[in-house]
């Protein structure tokens, strides 16, 4: 079974400091606000391996496209796999309410 790279966009990275900022200061919880930023970190070292196994994105502006997600509690990781370089791209992470 290959292995492979995880890259994150710019933007996933911004998307994942933004839902800490959220919780840990609008909502006043920085213990759940580092227990739900590790969850998502956690789910997106696990595309290293059978990231073809999550579902292809269906709705929104990444539907159709060759785009998978994976949920994680209430968040969408929207990623694409290039199978020829064995690399899983994170183009983004938002909230699952939010039509994108």
């Amino acid at each position: 079974m290959d292995k492979y790279s995880v890259i994150l966009y710019p933007r996933a990275f911004r998307d994942i400091d933004d839902i800490y900022a959220y919780i840990a200061l609008e909502k006043m919880s920085p213990e759940n606000a580092k227990g739900q930023t590790d969850r998502i970190w956690d789910a997106i070292k696990s595309l290293e391996q059978l990231p073809e196994s999550h579902q292809d994105r269906l709705v929104g502006r990444f539907a159709g496209k060759g785009y998978k997600q994976l949920i994680v509690d209430n968040y969408i990781v929207i990623f694409k796999i290039d199978k020829e370089q064995n690399r899983v791209y994170i183009v983004t992470v938002q909230y699952q309410g939010r039509n994108i």
